[in-house]
């Protein structure tokens, strides 16, 4: 069964969908069968791969709603992609039973077909936040390195203990990733060092430098392993690859 992976932080523009999208490819280009899965309802991985959400007829929302199976809001993008679209922001699924397991369920039947399925999730720790919890393995918190967003991490460390005590005891947090770092500003040094005090080997030791290119590439519907494939952007989700691999590694033979 493939390993399922959420990237989750309740504080927005911390490069979650930046880095689903471009660690999915990274891990395409090693071979691996990859399904991203847009749960944010602003449909940002969805157009990262040059897709409008607002034209989308079938997405996530009918997935999680109606039942529809997954496949049918596959696209085959660089890596394969079930989209989203506006209507998630409204997903009634509150009345539904069991609905913190609507996206699990619908994962069930595609699961087997992939060695890795990342889910981009919204930034806030709402429904559908919890049904990408509930669904994972692991999740990966892509963390703003300002002293703020470190805030952040508490409330949701405190989110996946009552997931693992309610509805999904097999969730851990994979890894925190450093996102946004200038290493020009004692600023930016400081928080990864307040980090790494508190979480250790959580932490990886590859960071995402603030770079123009990560904006670019999805004006251009592509990764930035695609747009600009030998700059230190792409480089740098390449070393994440190479990370998160060698710890499901680790994992396997512990």
């Amino acid at each position: 069964m493939g390993r399922v992976i959420s990237f989750a932080n309740q504080k927005g523009g911390v490069a979650k969908t930046t880095t689903t999208l471009n660690l999915g490819v990274a891990f395409s280009e090693h071979g691996l069968k990859v399904l991203l899965v847009d749960l944010d309802p602003q449909g940002n991985l969805t157009m990262s791969q040059g897709l409008n959400p607002d034209s989308i007829e079938r997405s996530m929302f009918d997935v999680l709603v109606h039942r529809l199976p997954i496949q049918e809001v596959i696209h085959h993008a660089e890596v394969d992609l079930a989209v989203s679209s506006i209507d998630l922001a409204g997903a009634s699924l509150s009345s539904m039973i069991g609905r913190e397991r609507a996206l699990e369920k619908a994962l069930a039947e595609v699961r087997d077909g992939y060695d890795y399925v990342l889910i981009d999730t919204p930034p806030s720790l709402g429904l559908l936040t919890i049904n990408a919890l509930v669904a994972s393995n692991g999740v990966i918190v892509p963390v703003q390195c300002e002293y703020l967003s470190l805030r952040g991490l508490v409330q949701l460390e405190n989110t996946l203990s009552m997931i693992r005590e309610n509805l999904n005891p097999r969730v851990e947090i994979e890894g925190i990733l450093p996102t946004m770092y200038d290493s020009r500003t004692l600023h930016s040094r400081e928080a990864v060092e307040i980090l790494q005090e508190n979480f250790g080997d959580l932490v990886f030791g590859t960071k995402i430098r603030k770079t123009v290119r990560y904006a670019e590439a999805p004006v251009k519907g592509s990764s930035v392993l695609k747009y600009d494939p030998s700059g230190s952007a792409a480089e740098a989700y390449r070393e994440l690859a190479k990370e998160v691999l060698n710890g499901a590694q680790a994992r396997e033979h512990a």
